[in-house]
């Protein structure tokens, strides 16, 4: 017989619309809050008290709250067997061999999830998507610990972990409650740094009177505002999604009713059906950032001249970001930051050979990394794989058609620019609206039921563009580009810088920037390889001939 809990969040659920198990993941977020300042009031001096709260609190949210006493095992079998393949493993492999079962372990519990195709109810997956970026990474930063500095990128020298920690420690960073079913993920450095309280040190030459304010003895700023206003935001995008949710849900779109539109509101109502689909996470990742916040986690550091203090250490999404984007890498880079700088810097990075710069080998790589770890629905792969030649396309038309809107000598928009940039972001959001429709439909026959139904636009125009690029025109407009810059014999067209492409970052979610180079790339190495075998094989070829040449003449002379 359900407890009284039980029966309360199901007569919450019902009046909202929300499953019980929905309502009770929203609950673990808000009550991170207060819990989070309990944390922060914890003696800094008394770090194994710290991990222990949050051990507890964690254990609480997983037995106590969801009853998913199988999830924590599950947990606990990644957690340990990563800190066992980190403590008892030696040599290059390692991280490779902690990847592998960590992935691996995940793989196992998706197809789990997926065949029981419960998408109301909360499960161990989404957690143990957290923990394997953590986990990962983690193994990583121990194997840097090993190489010599000389060996490693500036990154890994401030990432490395050169002693493993305590079990206690490490069970801290692994079920830390704010982040524990959501994310933000973060390394164990940060985790490290905020537990003995020197991410929270002053840097040198910093006014005394900008000096954050703190409570007591504590070393941790004050959090409690930016805290407060994540948790608003995130309330705000949570209930926005509960009122759109019942006007834009899947099965609208594979229904009779949607054909019965005209193609315009068609288009118009799968935008709105993306925008619905991604209020969730804004609310989500909005809350839990915010308790991340409040801890004093997300403390990045402090302007020494303004005194200002950055709270965005743990960014998962920037909604305006996305929003608003006119290209492809905005969109996509503002969204799931921190699951595209795990990518980054523990995949595609880690693929490329030192010394070397990363090619078709990585992209793949991360490519793939990405799509497992996201899970096997086949709607996933469908949007991965268009994604990766809209970005193509994208970039070519930013490369290509941008520069005449801007003044061929300094550089600075003109006063056409406002067209382009409406028609780009009109483009770019209407065209992840095809792109992504997959992704929340899941299934093969839903996705191309419902792109027939706007007629395959974002494929079609993909492939029209694509087939564009490839023509005589890219030349023409490269030569019209040069000319007009007054150097029409002279090099061919120059980048130009913006804010989207000085502050992004590839691959961008594992999508390869150029998949054209990057097959070319691979085409390429294929090639080189064969011919390699060609050539030591007719040198095997002239080495038995001489031989046997060699022979007969021994053979003649001694006659």
């Amino acid at each position: 017989m359900p407890c009284l809990t039980s029966i309360a969040f199901q007569y919450v659920g019902g009046i909202l619309g929300a499953s019980t198990d929905e309502l009770k993941l929203i609950t673990s977020f808000l009550l991170s809050y207060p819990l989070a300042g309990l944390l922060k009031r914890v003696p800094d001096e008394k770090p194994a008290l710290k991990n222990l709260f949050i051990i507890g609190v964690s254990t609480f949210y997983l037995v106590g709250l969801f009853d998913l006493w199988a999830g924590a095992r599950t947990l606990a079998v990644s957690s340990i067997g990563a800190y066992c393949i980190a403590q008892y493993i030696q040599g290059p492999f390692m991280p490779w061999i902690g990847f592998v079962f960590c992935m691996g372990h995940l793989s196992i519990n998706q197809l789990a999830r997926q065949f029981a195709n419960d998408p109301g109810s909360v499960d161990i997956t989404g957690a143990q998507m957290v923990l394997v970026m953590k986990l990962t990474a983690f193994c990583w930063n121990v194997a840097d610990g090993r190489l010599p500095e000389s060996d490693l990128s500036d990154f890994q020298k401030e990432r490395a972990i050169k002693k493993l920690p305590s079990a206690l420690d490490f069970a801290g960073y692994v079920l830390f409650f704010p982040s524990l079913f959501a994310g933000p993920a973060f390394d164990y450095v940060d985790y490290r740094n905020w537990i003995e309280t020197t991410m929270f040190e002053i840097p040198a030459g910093t006014d005394p009177s900008k000096k954050p304010p703190t409570r007591k003895k504590r070393k941790i700023p004050r959090s409690g505002t930016p805290a407060t206003w994540k948790a608003a935001a995130g309330m705000f995008w949570i209930l926005l999604f509960l009122k759109l949710s019942g006007m834009y849900y899947p099965n609208l779109y594979l229904g009779d009713e949607y054909v019965t539109y005209r193609f315009p509101r068609r288009v118009w109502l799968l935008y709105m059906l993306g925008v619905t689909s991604r209020l969730k996470y804004y609310g989500v990742w909005s809350l839990t950032e915010g308790a991340c916040i409040l801890s004093g986690l997300g403390y990045k550091g402090i302007d020494p001249v303004t005194g200002r203090i950055s709270w965005d250490r743990l960014q998962n999404v920037n909604p305006w970001g996305v929003e608003s984007a006119q290209n492809t890498r905005a969109y996509l880079g503002n969204w799931n930051i921190n699951t595209n700088n795990w990518l980054r810097n523990y995949m595609y990075l880690r693929v490329t050979p030192r010394g070397k710069k990363p090619g078709f080998r990585a992209s793949l790589a991360t490519f793939t990394t990405s799509a497992f770890w996201h899970g096997f629905y086949p709607g996933y792969y469908l949007s991965f794989v268009l994604a990766s030649f809209v970005q193509t396309v994208a970039k070519n038309c930013r490369r290509y058609f941008r520069p005449f809107f801007l003044d061929a000598k300094t550089q600075q928009p003109t006063s056409s620019k406002i067209y382009y940039d409406i028609f780009s972001w009109l483009i770019t959001q209407l065209g992840f609206s095809f792109v992504t429709a997959p992704f929340v439909l899941l299934t093969l026959p839903a996705s191309f039921l419902v792109w027939a139904r706007v007629y395959f636009y974002g494929a079609i125009g993909t492939a029209l563009a694509t087939a564009f690029f490839a023509s005589p025109a890219k030349a023409y407009l490269i030569k019209t580009l040069n000319s007009r810059a007054g150097t029409p014999q002279g090099p061919q067209l120059k980048r130009t810088a913006s804010n989207d492409s000085l502050t992004s970052k590839e691959p961008v979610l594992g999508l390869p920037a150029e998949p054209q180079k990057d097959l070319e790339e691979l085409v390429g190495e294929v090639r080189a390889e064969m011919e390699a075998r060609q050539r030591r094989n007719q040198g095997k070829r002239n080495s038995s001939i001489s031989g046997k040449v060699a022979g007969i003449a021994s053979s003649s002379g001694r006659e």
